[in-house]
Order: C-alpha cells, then sequence, then structure tokens
C-alpha cells in the first residue's frame, strides 16, 4: 500500500468516524428533546455560549453533508 492510498483510507475512515459521531449524536439530542416535550409540553433550550453555539452550528452543517453523501452513495448502489 503505498503514502497516498494509506492517506486516501485515513481520511475516508476519520470522516465516516466524525459522520456517524454527529449522526449519533443528533439522534441522542433529538431523544432528549422529545422526552422534555413529553414530560413538560414543550422544550426550551438557550445557548448564551458563541463558541460552542458555532461549534454546535459546524456540526449540524457537518452531519448534514454526510446525510446527504451517505444518502447518494447509497442510492448509486441500489442502481
Amino acid at each position: 500500500m503505498t503514502t497516498s492510498t494509506a492517506a486516501s483510507r485515513s481520511f475516508r475512515v476519520l470522516f465516516h468516524t466524525l459522520g456517524l459521531s454527529c449522526v449519533g449524536g443528533a439522534i441522542f439530542l433529538q431523544m432528549l428533546v422529545f422526552s422534555g416535550i413529553v414530560g413538560q409540553g414543550y422544550f426550551v433550550a438557550v445557548e448564551k455560549n458563541v463558541v460552542i453555539l458555532g461549534f454546535e452550528v459546524v456540526l449540524t452543517v457537518f452531519a448534514l453533508v454526510y446525510f446527504v453523501y451517505i444518502y447518494q452513495r447509497q442510492m448509486r448502489s441500489v442502481r
């Protein structure tokens, strides 16, 4: 295996690890929100730390890009 191939494989593993982690985190957070709505009838969340809010937005965008990538890959394999 060449260095280029090994680096490409490492990048793909990192990409899928981060992507699946983001999707898993999104599912977990949706479960928390749903349990809050069931328990109280509503859900309120306020984030005042700009760094954390920005990081959450970046992770959300990454999860969306990853989801679209996986969706397209799966749809191509169906044909």
